[in-house]
């Protein structure tokens, strides 16, 4: 679920899913260019020439995260719960030669809407595997990645079962050592749903940086949030500066300064049963 950076005029061509639920639009403006909408809720955006080219907000504070782990050019072993357009896979592809990498999504005709028009041929070091992200990651053996992505919503939503403590204790038997742990949630007034969800995550890893754009940080819209969990210490600092000199503003909270926004927040455990923030049907435009 995200928001595009400007708005795009309707294009022509439409190419659905085998369920119908999943469409690729033609961006009139990037010759390129393709956004995927699920239930017409923008999801991923593409751009075959320029695989570098990240669209959504949210998206570019991602690959900020993943352009200072390391060297910024060393491959990496990752796994992305969530396939969608595979956007950031084609990105670590591209900016990371010899990346490997393991997409794990549920929606087989979504992937299949994808490979026929958007090739994952070309993304070097490559996996799809039609699977839900719980399953894909616990078949997964102990410590044989570098990074973890969710980026996985159900309709608008994120699915419970993947925000969980037992959940991210999981992802943290999958990471080495050193591993990031990158995930995008939404959220909106008073942000209580990404307090808790920043809590569960804090209470496995010791290091978190929280990027959002100002409005959404403040709880003033609904919006998207991007959360990096590490056992090892995060470039905290360069990832400051990126926020705050990018094209799209964001900010940044560090691990100190998280210590208070997700005071009395408690983790989210399996099973329990709480309300998951959607976005106003307004926000996309839908009926």
């Amino acid at each position: 679920m995200a928001q595009r950076r400007t708005a795009r005029r309707d294009a022509p061509a439409v190419h659905r899913s085998a369920d119908g639920r999943a469409e690729l639009h033609p961006d009139p403006e990037r010759e390129h260019g393709w956004l995927l909408t699920v239930e017409g809720v923008p999801q991923s955006y593409v751009d075959l020439a320029d695989p570098t080219y990240l669209d959504f907000e949210y998206m570019r504070m991602m690959g900020d995260v993943v352009d200072c782990l390391g060297d910024g050019r060393a491959p990496l072993d990752v796994v992305h719960i969530g396939g969608g357009a595979c956007t950031l896979a084609r990105y670590v592809a591209a900016t990371r030669p010899g990346s490997r990498q393991l997409v794990l999504e549920p929606d087989a005709a979504l992937i299949n809407l994808v490979r026929e028009h958007l090739p994952l041929r070309s993304v070097r070091g490559l996996r799809v595997r039609i699977t839900d992200g719980r399953a894909g990651l616990a078949a997964l053996p102990d410590a044989c990645d570098d990074l973890v992505i969710l980026d996985a919503f159900a309709d608008t939503a994120i699915p419970r079962e993947l925000i969980c403590l037992e959940f991210c204790h999981d992802v943290r038997r999958v990471l080495r050592p050193a591993g990031v742990y990158l995930l995008n949630m939404a959220d909106g007034n008073r942000l209580e749903f990404a307090r808790r969800v920043t809590a569960t995550v804090r209470r496995i890893f010791p290091h978190t940086v929280l990027l959002a754009e100002p409005g959404v940080m403040r709880g003033r819209r609904f919006g998207n949030l991007v959360l990096a969990a590490s056992a090892a210490a995060l470039p905290e600092a360069e990832l400051t500066r990126r926020a705050a000199s990018g094209l799209v503003r964001a900010r940044c909270l560090d691990t100190e300064a998280l210590s208070g926004f997700c005071a009395g927040a408690a983790p989210l455990r399996q099973n329990e049963d709480i309300s998951i923030p959607v976005p106003p049907k307004t926000l996309f435009g839908r009926p």
